[in-house]
């Protein structure tokens, strides 16, 4: 039977109450058992403002120790949580608030002073039934939609009267039964701009599958380090880099810093984590700038054609690339979401034997769907050991050869769209099934390998359909290229690609001259392409392309 996440929170609350348990990279620390006071302070605010179970609260903040125990305070008083990310506009912001039902929103001081600036707080003075926004970092009300002054000093006073002995270990027991599975956790926006937004409503039950199938495949240690950097208003970084990695007792270090690698680095090399979350673009530019200008030298490729030679620069870079993350990975490595990795950077991780996992999912799963660990063999760039509780298909006359859309259905995917039927009916087919939107094949074996978005998917004048992704991790194993993204134009296909500036400084190209180092590698790579998929144009850029706040391309700006 499945048990409920919050009863693993509990436990883990309960057994490690004296142990730290978040920490604001480089500021405060709070133990299992502060976390369980701050939970408490956080249901007496909601008494206080009349929350009751089933009433959405929304949070919207930069990562912290602190949204990590308002989150807790939300789920755990069995209202509903409504994650919204603090890069979202001002007005989407409130637009997402209202749309939800939100009742209380919570902000932190950056978000507080973007709303000022843009007049939002008097936007929610006509809102019915809404309660308040307060920064929940400093208890300030900000609007006050209910008679909130004083809530500050009447949350102390209660507080000190329910617990009059300081609260304990025993106080405290969020477990949670089989009935409450079903109940709505969270509605997960992911993005803010659509006239129509999808809020993906996610049940208990989907929590509880993801943080199981994480406990029983993803290694930890207790009261090991782990560093995270992902947004936990997304449900990657909520599910896995903060529940899952909670109630197995770890000790979270929360970098809420743009992750820029030096400082990235130099994060890690203190935090020293056994398990390291983390998106392919941020392991792929480190090891395109630090490792794999190493391999490519003439001199290194012939010393790595001897095996006795090969094995020994092996396990040096591998020690190298091991320190520089804190030199704990070997227990748990990194474990790589939101995308799947490049083939070359995939290759040379193996080769150098770096430990890491990949996991595929979505949002609407909770987010996995399967998972691939460091002993699993290199199969095609398959997704991974499919999760029990769930069933793939796809939708292609001959899975096992022609793409065709992956499509699952389980206990564990959405209940649907907030307040969005079309939207949810278009998200699944006649017979049930949810529509991920990937594109792929699947084996006898039950491995499922994925070729691209459908939607990013190129349907040539001849009928040939061309997976962009596919031809851009080639043109990304150029030297010079940083990153790349391949188009359909009028006359073929144009890929617009970022110059590796570091690289070209470094190699001592410039002008005119990179400019056609660029296209002639490009071009050179059209051999390895059918006649069909070939780059017909380049366009180069100097400034990256802008990124999803998982870091994802967004393509739909350069189509």
């Amino acid at each position: 039977m499945l048990t409920h996440y919050l009863t693993f929170i509990s436990e883990a609350i309960k057994t490690n109450w004296d142990k730290p348990a978040i920490t604001n990279y480089g500021a405060n620390t709070f133990t299992y058992g502060q976390i369980a006071e701050g939970i408490e302070r956080m249901h007496l605010l909601f008494e206080k403002c009349g929350i009751k179970k089933g009433d959405k609260i929304a949070i919207c903040a930069k990562n912290s120790a602190e949204w990590c125990v308002a989150f807790l305070g939300i789920v755990t008083y069995d209202a509903v949580a409504v994650p919204l990310l603090a890069d979202f506009l001002p007005q989407n912001l409130a637009d997402l608030t209202k749309i939800s039902d939100s009742r209380l929103l919570l902000i932190d001081k950056g978000v507080a002073s973007s709303f000022s600036r843009n007049g939002i707080f008097e936007q929610f003075k006509d809102v019915e039934d809404f309660c308040g926004i307060i920064n929940f970092m400093n208890k300030k009300i900000e609007f006050d939609g209910g008679n909130l002054q004083g809530i500050g000093r009447d949350i102390d006073e209660t507080f000190t009267q329910r617990y009059p002995n300081g609260l304990t270990a025993a106080d405290i027991d969020y477990s949670r039964g089989a009935e409450a599975l079903e109940d709505l956790a969270l509605i997960s926006y992911t993005s803010g701009t659509s006239s129509a937004p999808k809020g993906v409503m996610l049940q208990a039950k989907s929590l509880s599958g993801n943080i199981r199938f994480a406990r029983d495949y993803v290694p930890t240690v207790p009261n090991g380090n782990t560093f995270s950097i992902l947004p936990l208003a997304h449900i990657f970084g909520l599910s896995l880099d903060f529940l899952f990695m909670f109630s197995k007792g770890c000790h979270i270090h929360i970098f809420s810093a743009k992750p820029v690698p030096a400082l990235l680095l130099k994060a890690l090399s203190e935090v020293k984590p056994f398990l390291f979350l983390t998106v392919p673009l941020l392991i792929e530019k480190i090891f395109r700038a630090k490792v794999l200008p190493v391999l490519r030298k003439p001199e290194m490729r012939i010393l790595t054609a001897i095996p006795g030679v090969r094995n020994v620069i092996y396990k040096k870079i591998r020690k190298t690339v091991l320190d520089a993350f804190g030199g704990n990975l070997h227990i748990g490595g990194f474990f790589i979401g939101g995308a799947a990795i490049s083939k070359d950077v995939d290759e040379i991780m193996r080769k150098v034997k770096i430990p890491y996992a990949v996991g595929y999912g979505m949002t609407e799963c909770g987010p996995l769907i399967s998972y691939k660990g460091w002993n699993h063999p290199a199969l095609k760039n398959d997704a991974g050991i499919i999760r029990p509780d769930i069933e793939v298909r796809i939708d292609s006359s001959s899975p096992a050869t022609i793409p065709g859309e992956i499509q699952v259905r389980g206990t564990h995917v959405t209940a649907g769209y907030y307040k969005n039927p079309e939207a949810t009916k278009a998200a699944h087919t006649d017979d049930g099934w949810f529509k991920t939107g990937d594109m792929g094949t699947m084996d006898a074996n039950e491995y499922v390998i994925i070729r691209g978005r459908c939607k990013n998917m190129i349907l040539t004048a001849n009928g040939q359909n061309i997976y962009p992704e596919e031809i851009e991790e080639i043109i990304n194993q150029q030297p010079l290229v940083l990153e790349s993204l391949v188009v359909g134009r009028k006359h073929g296909l144009v890929a617009l690609v970022v110059i590796n500036q570091e690289i070209a400084k470094n190699m001592g190209i410039e002008g005119e001259e990179l400019k056609k180092t660029i296209e002639n590698a490009v071009f050179a790579m059209n051999e390895q392409l059918p006649i069909y998929s070939r780059i017909a144009k380049c366009e180069l850029r100097e400034e990256p392309f802008e990124k999803t706040p998982k870091l994802s391309i967004k393509r739909f700006m350069y189509q």
